[in-house]
């Protein structure tokens, strides 16, 4: 399959679910940080609305994963992988949650604030240039903007990092435009807290005390709306764990262990 990577030696009942929307590739380092004890899938998503994403995370994950998988989901792949979870229950044995953004509209206000607050002045005024872009359907550049774009939040979103081997991320700005306003209706209408209810396995959170996503807005919400959550903090550490020099080897301790 094109839009699929593999990791380590069947069977195959781990998935990394990058975030994004629109930026395949991103969680190649935590895929390869766990092939030497799992078989892992690296599904690369390349529909463009919610509903596409979706069913193509199925495909994959039914027809090449061990059931039911572990599924590892990031930031936007966090949502996503939530999605499924609450469509396709028996596909998944356990729910893990990474620096995923908060599950009702309350607590989105300040994450925007919070980011521009850790910029240079040079660099805010180059985010509304970049916004423009993004926003224009005719900008030919689009594709640079985004890459850009994940460049200066990836720095504002970051506690200590290390200093990583470039990833070839494929970056869909167009993927990301249409699937997040999407999406973002769906937290605002509060439905996707309310799918929650049709997720029967434990789920499990893991967010850096330094993540510009609020963690309450993911702790409290889900506290109250799944059958079995935890929440894990770490410290020192931003959107990213796994580029986090504090934080890396407590990130890869407590995933490996949930994935036992």
């Amino acid at each position: 399959m094109k839009n699929l990577k593999t990791y380590g030696k069947p069977p195959f009942n781990v998935a990394v679910i990058h975030g994004g929307p629109g930026a395949a590739g991103e969680m190649a380092p935590v895929a390869r940080g766990l092939a030497s004890g799992w078989g892992v899938l690296e599904p690369l998503q390349t529909a463009a609305t919610l509903e596409g994403q979706i069913e193509e995370l199925r495909t994959v994950v039914e027809e090449e994963g061990d059931l039911p998988v572990f599924l590892i989901g990031f930031s936007w792949g966090a949502w996503l992988s939530y999605l499924l979870t609450a469509r396709y229950p028996s596909f998944v044995g356990k729910l893990i949650l990474i620096g995923s953004g908060p599950f009702e509209e309350k607590y989105v206000a300040g994450i925007q604030e919070t980011r521009l607050s850790r910029l240079t002045e040079d660099e805010r005024t180059e985010v509304e240039s970049l916004y423009e872009v993004l926003e224009n359907p005719a900008a030919p550049e689009k594709g640079e903007a985004f890459a850009r774009f994940g460049e200066l939040f990836s720095k504002a979103d970051a506690y200590d990092a290390i200093q990583l081997e470039s990833e070839p991320v494929d970056y869909q700005p167009d993927i990301f435009l249409r699937v997040w306003r999407e999406a973002a209706e769906l937290r605002r209408s509060g439905e996707l807290l309310k799918l929650g209810r049709q997720i029967k396995c434990p789920v499990v959170a893991i967010h850096g005390d330094y993540d510009p996503h609020p963690a309450e807005g993911v702790q409290k919400p889900l506290s109250a709306t799944l059958k079995s959550f935890r929440f894990i903090q770490l410290e020192n550490c931003g959107h990213k764990p796994w580029i986090e020099r504090q934080a890396k080897d407590k990130f890869y301790q407590i995933l490996k262990e949930q994935l036992r």
